[in-house]
C-alpha cells in the first residue's frame, strides 16, 4: 500500500526558475519491485523511471520524481501519478518524443502512459485530495484462478460481504489509525477514510472457474504504512465469522496494534486512482496538505 507516513525529501511549492513541472501517469506490476522508493541494492519503480528518463534525454543529471504515494514491495498500481521538474530547454527538445522513448526503454512491468506539462500549483503528492485502492480476495474453495494469482489473495473460508460492509462503515471518517499502521518517527497516523466498501464481482479471466471475487474499495486522503492491508486483514476476520462486526472498530479505538489482525499479503492490493482538485484549487490544496494534523482533544500537533 501507499506509504505516506514515511519521510520524503522536501518538496518545493513549484519548479525552480528555468524548470518545467511534468506530470507522469503510470502503472506497474509490483511483484518484482521492492516498492516505489529508491533503496540501495534493490530494484524499485522510482529508480527504473529516473534512470530511463536520464538515458532517453541524454542528460548528465538525474531528475528526482515525486510520487502521489509510495507503494510497498509487491503492491501494484495502474493509476499512480508522479511529477518531475525538467529544465525548460530539455522539455522543449524532448517533450513530444518522451512518451514513446520511455516506452522503448522501460521494462515491461512499468509503463508511463501519459506525459504532460503540469498546471501551476500541481504537486503529485501534496495536491492530491484522495487515493483509491482495490484489494481483491477469492474465497472459492478451489483457490485462485492461476491467471489471477499475482493479483488476488486466496482466503480459504467463505466471506460474508454484508457483514464486512457493516464493519467497514464503523471505520469511516477522520481517526487516528495507529492500530492499523506501522508507525514512523515524527509522522502522524491521523487519516480521513472517505470510502470503504466490499463488492462481489465476477471472476475476470479466461478460465471457467465459478464464483466471484470479494473486492474492497478503499479511498482516503492519504494512507499510512500497512494501513490498507491491515484494515483488510481485520475485516476478513469478520467476513469468515472469526470476529464480530464491531471488532475492527474496537481495534481502531484501542490505537495500538492487535496481534489478531494480520497484515495481508501485498499482491492483492492495487493503487487504482489518485484524485486532484480543479486546476485553480491546486495551490491551496498543496498548502493545506502540508499542515500538521490533530484530532479534537489532542494537545500537541503531529507532523
Amino acid at each position: 500500500m501507499v506509504n505516506d507516513c514515511a519521510e520524503q525529501p522536501p518538496v518545493k511549492d513549484g519548479p525552480a526558475d528555468g524548470y518545467v513541472r511534468i506530470r507522469l501517469d503510470l502503472a506497474y506490476q509490483g511483484a518484482e519491485f521492492s516498492g516505489w522508493a529508491r533503496q540501495r541494492g534493490r530494484r524499485t519503480v522510482q529508480e527504473e523511471i529516473e534512470s530511463a528518463l536520464q538515458i532517453v534525454t541524454r542528460s548528465q543529471e538525474l531528475f528526482p520524481l515525486t510520487v502521489a504515494g509510495r507503494t510497498d514491495a509487491g503492491v501494484h498500481a495502474r493509476g499512480q501519478v508522479a511529477h518531475v521538474d525538467l529544465p525548460a530547454e530539455l522539455w522543449a527538445e524532448h517533450g513530444d518524443k518522451l512518451l514513446r522513448r520511455l516506452a522503448g526503454r522501460l521494462p515491461g512491468d512499468v509503463r508511463i502512459y501519459r506525459v504532460s506539462e503540469a498546471p501551476s500549483g500541481f504537486d503529485a503528492r501534496f495536491a492530491a485530495v484522495w487515493r483509491r485502492y482495490a484489494y481483491r480476495v477469492a474465497d472459492h474453495p478451489g483457490g485462485v484462478d492461476p491467471l489471477l494469482r499475482g493479483h488476488v489473495l486466496w482466503h480459504d473460508r467463505p466471506l460474508d460481504v454484508e457483514k464486512m460492509n457493516e464493519a467497514a462503515r464503523l471505520l469511516l471518517g477522520e481517526h487516528d489509525f495507529a492500530a492499523y499502521c506501522k508507525k514512523r518517527e515524527g509522522a502522524t497516523t491521523i487519516r480521513t477514510l472517505l470510502e470503504l466498501r466490499w463488492d462481489r464481482v465476477p471472476v475476470d479471466s479466461y478460465a471457467s472457474q465459478e464464483g466471484s471475487l470479494a473486492v474492497a474499495t478503499v479511498r482516503a486522503d492519504a494512507f499510512c504504512h500497512n494501513m490498507v492491508r491491515s484494515l483488510v486483514g481485520a475485516m476478513l476476520l469478520v467476513g469468515d465469522g472469526h470476529r464480530p462486526v464491531d471488532f475492527p472498530g474496537q481495534v481502531l479505538a484501542g490505537r495500538v496494534r492487535n496481534s489478531a489482525v494480520n497484515v495481508v499479503r501485498p499482491y492483492g492490493l492495487t493503487l487504482e486512482e489518485v484524485g486532484y482538485p480543479a486546476d485553480d484549487q491546486l495551490a491551496e490544496r498543496n498548502r493545506l496538505a502540508r499542515r500538521m494534523r490533530t484530532l479534537p482533544g489532542v494537545e500537541a500537533p503531529v507532523a
